[in-house]
């Protein structure tokens, strides 16, 4: 049997968006798609080869229980179509209120369709 290798799945903190001023760079300069569950913020960075990825739960979505797990559940979307992204491209996907009682399935069908309409997949 002949295995063909995949690149990495992995997700480095080298991956993410880790400092406040990045957040808001992105906010303020990128492009904004709002879906029922999810908001994400897209930007081109020049000179900036891997994409990298932030994430917002606010104290809106629920108790730190209920926010850490739908940051789990977005990381590992990003993490699994990480090889669909476009290179030099940094987003920050939000989770609205809804998301706190979505099922996985749909936190990917929608997170999905605003990368696709904010043109970050290849």
């Amino acid at each position: 049997m002949q295995t063909t290798k995949v690149g990495s799945f992995s997700f480095s903190k080298a991956r993410r968006l880790t400092h406040r001023s990045e957040y808001e760079r992105v906010k303020q300069n990128g492009i904004t798609q709002r879906g029922r569950l999810l908001m994400l913020n897209a930007m081109p960075v020049e000179n900036s080869d891997p994409w990298r990825a932030g994430f917002v739960t606010s104290g809106r979505l629920g108790r730190a229980v209920v926010r850490n797990r739908a940051r789990r559940r977005l990381r590992e979307i990003v993490r699994r179509h990480q090889h669909e992204l476009r290179q030099g491209v940094w987003f920050v996907i939000v989770a609205r209120h809804e998301a706190a009682t979505a099922n996985y399935g749909a936190l990917e069908d929608e997170w999905l369709r605003l990368a696709r309409r904010a043109s970050i997949l290849l």
